[in-house]
């Protein structure tokens, strides 16, 4: 009877760490006195990952304190997330610099790839794949994506072309896709040009996703307004891109 007791007991035990060990971490920034639209997105995701964390198994945890973009802070987890902002100070620059250097992993929605001639942060434009913020379209409208044939797992379970929610849509030049560190998931269709009413997008090469092979990173340009998380075909995208990313870094980071 002692023996059944004792197993029980370790079993239960045992169970309980499992349960209290989670896939990866996730740290998720933004800032809540910026554009109301990037505000309405950023709480939107934020009601997303928690209610995904839940059922995916890994700790989701949000802040406004851009100061935590230091390498003590950041050590603790093996994602960060940029929902609405951007590091500003060469200090929080400096953090988040050495913590994908050292196998860190990042998403980063709309304006959190925004960089122009003021920015003044070369690494971020490389790690970019050189793309510079050219143009949008405005107001946000929805718009016909293409995704690049592969089997990626960030697009596993998207169509080959597919109508994306209302969104403000960047074009990059040069184009992320003339660098050979990139891998471009999913294209702005040229079925939609001309786009926009005020401001048009006309031509060119829009990627609108894409990964830097050389680090555990994503960018998803998606993230204007209230309505990016309206279609679960693509919700599954989100899904599956932070799922991708955490386990990604997490063998990373086990490895160092």
């Amino acid at each position: 009877m002692k023996i059944l007791l004792c197993l029980i007991l370790c079993l239960t035990s045992n169970s309980k760490v499992v349960a209290q060990s989670p896939l990866f971490r996730v740290l998720a920034f933004y800032n809540t006195r910026v554009e109301p639209d990037h505000v309405d997105f950023a709480r939107d995701a934020i009601s997303f990952y928690k209610h995904l964390a839940t059922e995916r198994h890994f700790q989701f945890d949000t802040t406004t304190d851009w100061s935590r973009m230091n390498p003590a802070d950041l050590k603790k987890y093996e994602v960060v997330l940029w929902l609405n902002f951007f590091p500003t100070t060469a200090e929080q620059r400096n953090g988040f610099t050495e913590y994908m250097e050292k196998g860190g992993g990042w998403i980063g929605f709309h304006v959190a790839g925004y960089n122009d001639k003021y920015t003044q942060w070369p690494w971020f434009v490389q790690f970019m794949g050189g793309a510079v913020f050219h143009n949008n379209n405005w107001p946000p409208l929805p718009a016909r994506l293409h995704v690049e044939p592969t089997r990626h797992q960030v697009t596993r379970h998207l169509p080959a072309d597919y109508v994306s929610p209302a969104n403000e849509w960047y074009q990059w030049i040069p184009s992320p896709r003339e660098q050979k560190d990139i891998q471009v998931l999913v294209t702005l269709d040229p079925s939609n040009y001309p786009l926009g009413r005020k401001n048009l997008l006309t031509f060119g090469d829009i990627p609108v996703v894409w990964t830097n092979k050389k680090f555990h990173m994503l960018y998803i340009n998606m993230g204007h307004g209230d309505k990016i998380f309206t279609d679960s075909v693509q919700n599954k995208m989100y899904e599956d891109a932070i799922m991708w990313v955490g386990q990604k870094a997490g063998k990373s980071l086990l490895n160092k």
